[in-house]
């Protein structure tokens, strides 16, 4: 199987290198997680999973710069439209091939608004994505709390490796991603969202803990600026 190189940029940001860059979630200004600068970023494609300033962080400034091809859902794309930047906007249960990458959107349990200039706009609703790279399947949850259906996205696209938050208050805690763990079976899960700010407070040792002693999933803790080779 060939290979692919994954590096967390902190909470749920995280750079996949193939033959293509793809960057999810850039939220990299005002992160104090963030081992990089936007500017530092040069993805040939950017998905954004919803509207909240945490996820949707720099896409607009690094889509602006670079000229990859951004994918979020309907209306987040027309708010980045919007902004004099091209984006192309799917929908839950949509598949697209984007430069040889297969992008499925999946639900997310959350909200989705975008909140800029003192204004608030439609940010449509929140999403995951299934995406399949250089023969390797991932699943990124996006912000989400455990729902049945994950069961489901685990039979239909069998991941390899899942991104799951684990920060709880505003996404599931550890409690509910082992959980998801069980729905989903990935081979590795790997935690995000969580100790960006002190309301997402969690250890993720608790959650390796408790998903390799329940199921047969590894779970690999990464530290921002850190990458894993598979």
């Amino acid at each position: 199987m060939a290979g692919i190189k994954i590096t967390w940029l902190g909470h749920s940001a995280f750079l996949l290198e193939a033959e293509k860059r793809l960057l999810i979630d850039p939220f990299i200004s005002g992160n104090p997680m963030a081992p990089c600068t936007p500017e530092e970023l040069n993805p040939d494609v950017l998905v954004i999973t919803h509207g909240h300033q945490d996820h949707l962080g720099d896409a607009i400034e690094i889509g602006k710069r670079t000229g990859c091809r951004i994918i979020s859902i309907h209306e987040v794309a027309n708010y980045i439209k919007s902004k004099g930047v091209f984006a192309e906007g799917m929908n839950k249960g949509g598949t697209m091939n984007v430069e040889g990458i297969k992008l499925t959107m999946t639900n997310a349990l959350h909200s989705s608004s975008i909140d800029a200039s003192g204004f608030s706009f439609d940010g449509g609703s929140p999403a995951g994505f299934i995406i399949q790279i250089n023969g390797r399947t991932i699943y990124h949850a996006g912000d989400t709390g455990v729902f049945g259906d994950m069961q489901l996205i685990g039979e239909l696209y069998e991941p390899e490796i899942a991104l799951l938050p684990i920060g709880g208050h505003f996404t599931m805690g550890i409690k509910e991603a082992v959980k998801a763990v069980e729905l989903i079976r990935p081979k590795i899960a790997i935690p995000m969202h969580y100790n960006t700010f002190d309301v997402i407070s969690q250890d993720p040792l608790e959650f390796q803990q408790s998903v390799e002693s329940k199921t047969s999933t590894k779970v690999i803790i990464m530290k921002p600026g850190e990458s894993i080779e598979l």
